[in-house]
């Protein structure tokens, strides 16, 4: 079992910068590649971004590429993302997010879960 926590949303305003963390517990996160997706309200979970255990693979959707960075420290246990001129269609709950597989930008590629943080973005 992994454990997730994240901790780092917030109210904000356009434009405004914030930085979501998720640290993990339980099972030795270094083997996992680690996600971080979102739900607005009234709408599917979607993907965000994702880093391989070491890093050397990272993704993003369309729509945060070139403004939100992820990125992981391994020896904290602790996956990051960086997230810079926020809009407020960023507004959502952030999960972050745990997989074993070779494939990850989907959310049934992943099998642990955090409960979630909400970052609100005013116009």
């Amino acid at each position: 079992q992994v454990q997730l926590v994240e901790s780092g949303g917030g109210l904000v305003q356009t434009g405004d910068s914030l930085r979501l963390s998720c640290a993990a517990s339980g099972r030795i996160f270094n083997n996992y590649a680690g996600g971080w997706f979102r739900q607005a309200p009234g709408k599917e979970r979607e993907f965000a971004a994702a880093i391989s255990w070491n890093g050397g693979r990272i993704y993003y959707a369309d729509s945060v590429k070139g403004r939100f960075t992820i990125s992981r420290d391994n020896a904290k246990n602790t996956v990051y993302l960086q997230m810079n001129s926020l809009k407020p269609e960023d507004t959502a709950v952030y999960y972050c997010a745990a997989s074993d597989r070779s494939y990850f930008t989907n959310a049934y590629q992943y099998d642990y879960w955090g409960q979630g943080t909400q970052v609100t973005v005013s116009s």
